[in-house]
């Protein structure tokens, strides 16, 4: 096989994982990509927003705008010592490179740049608008990161027409599945009020934990919906359940539980606040409950965008790539709100958080290659 290691994708992929950048620190990411933008003719613009470090790159003053998109943040190594090497020391073992953030997502960035670089090398006269949206906050809070830049962008009427996230979409191939929505994100934290008092009075007190347990097997047993032609059924998960009075005589005082809806457009969070509501109150129990919306559902409808990117990855693959709505939550959340195409092509998400994280090498520089063939078909 060729050595692809020496690539420029796979050797900026390298000197990305080498930056610890633990979320919300870019460790130094950000500008090692803006030098190598600006050697492009791109002006690059820092906005620090708390402890976060974000970067918008344009490079044209017409539309429309092509964005692509991404973070420099990681998540915590963990047991560094359970690793099969340093976390932060790139290392190729067999056809892989390993690291923290090899493919969630610097891998992606590293394509991105790359794929930027040869697109200009042929096109530098090309229609419209190059642009590159990266922050340090989509592992964290995401609250300073994509969100703050995108209500900045709009402040000042600059506008996005299409994006492409390189988050980890791949499942078994690259390419096999390209993400052109996702679920809306809403979270509630439970309060359940009660009295305290011994276990074998159970007549003067009043266990929260008791009320609760039919509240929370309707909650589960509830159908919420089917899904529809775009997005998968609505999921209700528990995250946590804390009670208890430390005395095993004692019943407690209160409950606390925090739960999470992975929701479909056959809701929006206010109608699912008020069935929730609606379950509790039928239960006559004293409570108090905050909410917590992550973001809203959003779908990229059929357009050139898509159009492109389906084009792009069967001209490399030989098969088209599944069109999905599942999975978590990403920053396309804040950037499909502004009116935006919005789709997200990455590598396989495997390994994504765990432990020897890694990415293929010729993935990497076959997703080079597909980003630069959808500039091509854009512009």
């Amino acid at each position: 096989m060729t050595d692809l290691t020496k690539k420029p994708e796979i050797q900026l992929l390298c000197d990305l994982v080498r930056c610890a950048s633990v979320t919300p620190d870019d460790a130094g990411c950000q500008a090692l990509l803006a030098q190598r933008l600006v050697d492009l003719g791109f002006e690059c613009e820092t906005m620090i927003f708390g402890d976060v470090t974000n970067l918008w790159a344009r490079r044209g003053s017409a539309s429309p705008v092509l964005c692509f998109a991404g973070h420099t943040d990681v998540v915590p190594a963990g047991d560094t010592s359970a690793w099969s090497s340093d976390p932060f020391e790139p290392t190729i073992r067999g056809d892989c490179l390993y690291g923290r953030g090899a493919a969630d997502m610097k891998s992606g960035l590293a394509a991105m740049i790359v794929a930027i670089e040869q697109f200009l090398h042929t096109n530098a006269g090309h229609n419209g608008s190059l642009a590159l949206l990266i922050t340090s906050d989509e592992e964290g809070y995401a609250r300073d990161g994509t969100l703050k830049v995108i209500e900045t962008l709009t402040a000042r009427g600059e506008k996005i027409d299409w994006c492409v996230i390189g988050e980890p979409s791949s499942e078994n191939k690259l390419g096999d599945l390209v993400r052109v929505g996702r679920r809306g994100s809403l979270s509630g934290q439970l309060t359940v009020n009660g009295v305290q008092g011994h276990v074998a009075y159970p007549q003067l007190a009043d266990n929260p934990i008791r009320r609760f347990a039919p509240i929370l097997a309707e909650l589960h047993n509830i159908s919420w919906d089917e899904g529809n032609e775009y997005f998968p059924p609505t999921s209700f998960q528990v995250v946590d359940i804390r009670s208890g009075s430390g005395a095993p005589n004692v019943t407690p005082s209160d409950l606390s539980a925090r739960f999470n809806f992975r929701y479909s457009t056959e809701w929006t969070h206010e109608s699912l606040q008020k069935r929730v509501h609606e379950v509790l109150d039928a239960h006559d129990i004293d409570y108090d409950l905050k909410w917590h919306l992550s973001g809203k559902p959003f779908l990229t409808g059929p357009g050139k965008l898509i159009d492109a990117v389906v084009t792009s990855v069967a001209e490399h693959t030989g098969s088209a790539p599944e069109l999905s709505t599942g999975g978590g939550t990403s920053d396309g959340r804040f950037i499909s709100p502004a009116g935006v195409e919005v789709v997200e092509l990455g590598p396989i998400n495997a390994s994504i958080h765990k432990l020897d994280e890694h990415v293929r090498v010729d993935d990497v520089v076959l997703l080079t290659s597909m980003y630069r063939r959808i500039m091509e078909l854009l512009f």
